[in-house]
């Protein structure tokens, strides 16, 4: 089955964008997902073809009309449709490599691409819509952050990238730290020598100095990914392979 991704947003022409390139550009030529990008607009029901109004209790900016959206979430989501509803928002759960592994595994997703102050409440308490971020600070609108999400979903699917071991080696992956340096040739460059463990073709040394070169990256840059990482192994039994306290 062809993973399916929706994309409702103001500006439909901003994708497949970079999507239509490399190899989820490749793999949206071969089939193995699709994209379609509805206009908002073409729901709105007045002559202007508004999608807007002003915040109710008053404040600045103008914030998206729930029947305007929930006419266009219709239009996307027919009757049994088991996708999830994302809505791509600043204040949403922090997206990281588990959720994206897991709407990789599902049959695709619809997207909810924000803008101006944000969407009346009404409309995602009654979609029950994913509230998902792509970092900590704003953008302009929420297509920009669809795209992030798309290429970290695609580049999972079955067939897509050419090397799987790519997947489970890389930052974020299982075990939650972040990925060892790379080096290739020249052996040399401008005085810099490649690690000479790495030319020793001993795999079991490469293994282990790769290990610990993730381990000590993790540490340093991402002191919040290390704790979550060693609370991981205590609750696996610790490193004395003993079963950890109930």
């Amino acid at each position: 089955m062809t993973w399916c991704a929706s994309i409702l947003t103001l500006f439909p022409e901003m994708f497949p964008g970079p999507l239509g390139l490399s190899l989820a550009g490749r793999a949206l030529r071969d089939g193995r997902w699709s994209l379609e990008a509805s206009d908002i607009r073409a729901f709105a029901t007045d002559r202007h073809r508004t999608v807007d109004d002003t915040p109710a209790g008053g404040g600045a900016g103008m914030v998206m009309r729930p029947d305007v959206l929930d006419a266009a979430i219709g239009a996307a989501m027919p009757a049994g449709d088991a996708r999830p509803l994302v809505y791509l928002t600043p204040r949403g759960r922090l997206l990281d490599q588990a959720m994206v592994r897991s709407l990789a595994a599902g049959p695709g997703c619809v997207l909810l691409c924000g803008r101006y102050e944000g969407v009346d409440q009404r409309v995602i308490d009654a979609r029950g819509m994913v509230e998902l971020s792509v970092g900590d600070y704003v953008l302009s609108g929420g297509e920009t952050a669809a795209l992030v999400l798309l290429d970290a979903c695609v580049r999972l699917l079955p067939g897509v990238m050419g090397a799987a071991e790519s997947a489970t080696e890389e930052s974020h992956g299982t075990e939650g730290l972040l990925e060892y340096p790379h080096y290739t040739r020249p052996a040399e460059w401008q005085g810099r020598a490649i690690p000479d463990v790495l030319l020793s073709g001993h795999h079991a040394e490469i293994a282990r100095w790769r290990r610990a070169e993730s381990e000590r990256i993790t540490k340093e840059r991402r002191p919040d990914l290390w704790a979550r990482h060693e609370a991981k192994q205590r609750g696996a039994g610790g490193m004395d392979g003993h079963p950890a306290a109930a």
